[in-house]
């Protein structure tokens, strides 16, 4: 590591990585409901960035960006997957052709490499003591495998605690006994919740490596994950009778289990300022207060115990959605910094941040230098944390992930990609349109934050031009980029099921070389199926028939009760192969579905039946 500057000891720096904080959750960035004194309190010393962004929707992308300032696309890592057991280090799409999937998204990695040279190494290498605490969520070693190198102490951390390895977040509650802590303080009495104990033992670090605040003291380089305000929806019981009581249904946020949780976090923040400012060191002390994605917009439902489970966890208004979302909401952060005789107290900044660019930040904030060799996709603020003018003038987010099944719920949980280049946001939705073809969604954000108005089609050239920059983004990460699925809705016919599920009544049905041909033994002959899927829908089919006639479209209700059935007739020409389509303006959940031909008159044959309902389809091949 070369050093920029020397003389006056090193700062230390404090990383606080709040988990799925909204943008507006904290009381400096608009909340009227929740209560953040401590983390306000940060605000009024250093400068807070209205305008940062995490590099991913979703946890491990991001916290995977900030330890190595690479983009997720280039790691792999998309998805929160870093818990799985597999061991997964191959940048693909997910394996097979799924039918249930109009696109098939990318199989991220379950891993942070061991090769990446890690902001907590390069502090290490510089002489930093350093320390995780809290969740980290990029990979785990395996018992099995002692070869594995993927825990906090095997990527540049010297201490780990509470030590979580195998899971996400705090398993079946915040309050001990936990389930998910490998080695539980025996100490921790019954209730403890996982914030107090892990800033309680923060605060000890922070003490013990003052040294009496000498400038000559090693510098220390803390990393506290808090495991707030991630679910399971649970909270101190006094903190929820609180927000119980100020609860306003007309305000956005006022889910008093969430609000409890986001005291408990600020509670957290709070004894890691007081140990800061006990040890004599909060002026050379750097703090970063910022959060992994945004906040759970989005009803707990039954994850939560509290009786609350109707309300949103909280609101990320005016930006749209949130957490696992491509949109506002889903990546735009709170973030403060506090560099002490540096920045201004209570400066605010609009320039555009990006989680990856804490890497380069941070070590110029020590004074330090990254590896001349090493790959970075982040700049060095430094100059807009001390007021300058803007950095960047564009950020990219990669999600291939999601689908259309979630995201009627989570708004912007699809496979896309977006640029924000100045005013401007592009999102490409990878195979979203009618034709499969990528949609885009173009937005101003200094006149319509909430993304509302899609300008794609009124400014055709900025949409291309700024496509073009998601393109060559792409290319230059090495994108797992998610593609139209060829087998979309398909099944199948196998020797063992050759009907593909249809049931044949009142005739004979055989299969042979994708044809399916069907003769009548009775006077109303048909083929039934339970589709699975919720209308209004278009039935399709391709088929031919010698002289033609009358067919018929029938959906039975869950009674069965043929006298309920609903019928949409078509009719079959004579002669060689034709598609007929049929609207069905069924809302709600289609139970049976029956196919009538006049295979009492002579022999059909059927060569497909497509039912798409949606955004969800199924293709029936013979």
């Amino acid at each position: 590591m070369t050093a920029l500057s020397t003389g006056r000891g090193r700062p230390n720096i404090i990383f606080i990585l709040a988990d799925d904080l909204g943008w507006r959750d904290v009381g400096c960035y608009g909340s009227t409901f929740h209560e953040t004194p401590n983390i306000d309190r940060l605000a009024t010393r250093g400068v807070r960035l209205t305008q940062a962004y995490a590099a991913s929707p979703l946890c491990s992308p991001t916290r995977a960006s900030i330890q190595t300032g690479l983009y997720p696309a280039r790691l792999g890592i998309t998805f929160p997957v870093c818990h799985h057991p597999q061991v997964q280090l191959e940048k693909r799409l997910v394996p097979g052709l799924q039918p249930s999937v109009r696109v098939l998204n990318a199989d991220s990695l379950t891993r942070l490499k061991p090769g990446y040279f890690t902001l907590a190494e390069a502090l290490r290498e510089a002489g930093y003591a350093t320390a995780h605490f809290g969740k980290w969520h990029l990979g785990h070693n395996l018992p099995k495998n002692p070869g594995d190198h993927y825990e906090p102490m095997d990527q540049g951390f010297e201490s780990d605690f509470p030590h979580t390895p195998a899971a996400p977040g705090p398993g079946s509650g915040y309050f001990s006994p936990w389930k998910v802590i490998k080695n539980p303080p025996l100490d921790a009495p019954p209730g403890t919740h996982i914030e107090e104990l892990m800033s309680a033992e923060a605060a000890k670090y922070i003490r013990a490596h003052a040294s009496t605040g000498s400038a000559q003291a090693k510098p220390f380089y803390m990393n506290y994950c808090a495991f707030s305000v991630h679910e399971p929806w649970n909270a101190r019981r006094d903190y929820v009778e609180h927000f119980k009581a100020k609860a306003d249904a007309k305000n956005p946020q006022h889910n008093p289990v969430y609000a409890a949780m986001v005291k408990s976090l600020d509670d957290a923040v709070g004894r890691l300022l007081a140990s800061v400012e006990e040890a004599g060191i909060a002026d050379r002390t750097i703090i970063v207060f910022f959060s992994d994605n945004g906040g759970y917009a989005y009803p707990p439902k039954a994850t939560d115990p509290e009786g609350f489970a109707d309300q949103p966890a909280t609101s990320n208004w005016p930006l749209r959605s949130g957490k696992a979302s491509i949109y506002e909401g889903g990546t735009r952060e709170p973030c403060i910094v506090v560099w002490p005789g540096q920045t201004k107290a209570g400066a605010t900044s609009d320039a555009l941040f990006q989680s990856v660019d804490w890497y380069p930040t941070l070590l110029t904030m020590c004074g330090l230098r990254p590896h001349a060799d090493l790959k970075l996709d982040g700049f060095d603020q430094t100059a807009t944390l001390l007021g300058g003018g803007a950095v960047r003038d564009r950020v990219f987010c990669h999600f291939p992930h999601g689908n259309h099944s979630i995201a009627q719920t989570m708004p912007g949980f699809l496979p896309s990609t977006y640029v924000r280049k100045g005013d401007w946001k592009l999102i490409r939705f990878f195979g979203d349109n009618a034709d499969r073809s990528d949609r885009l969604e173009l937005f101003n954000l200094k006149d319509d934050v909430g993304e509302a108005k899609n300008l794609a089609v009124e400014k055709p050239e900025l949409a291309r031009e700024l496509n073009g920059l998601i393109g060559d983004f792409l290319r230059d990460t090495g994108a797992v980029v998610p593609v139209r699925n060829p087998n979309y809705g398909a099944i199948t016919a196998t020797p063992t099921e050759p009907l593909c599920g249809w049931k044949a009544r009142g005739c004979l049905a055989t299969a042979k070389d994708g044809i399916l041909t069907i003769t009548g033994t009775n006077a109303a002959p048909f083929l039934g199926v339970g589709p699975e899927l919720s209308g209004p829908a278009v039935a399709k089919l391709r088929v031919r028939c010698a002289h033609g006639g009358a067919g018929k479209i029938e959906l039975l209700p869950r009674s069965k009760i043929e006298a309920d059935a609903q019928q949409f007739p078509f009719t079959l020409k004579a002669g060689g192969w034709q598609e007929v389509s049929v609207e069905l303006p069924v809302p709600g959940p289609l139970y049976i579905l029956r196919v009538y031909l006049p295979a009492q008159q002579q022999s059909v044959e059927i060569d497909w039946v497509e039912l798409k309902a949606g955004e969800q389809k199924k293709v029936w091949q013979f």
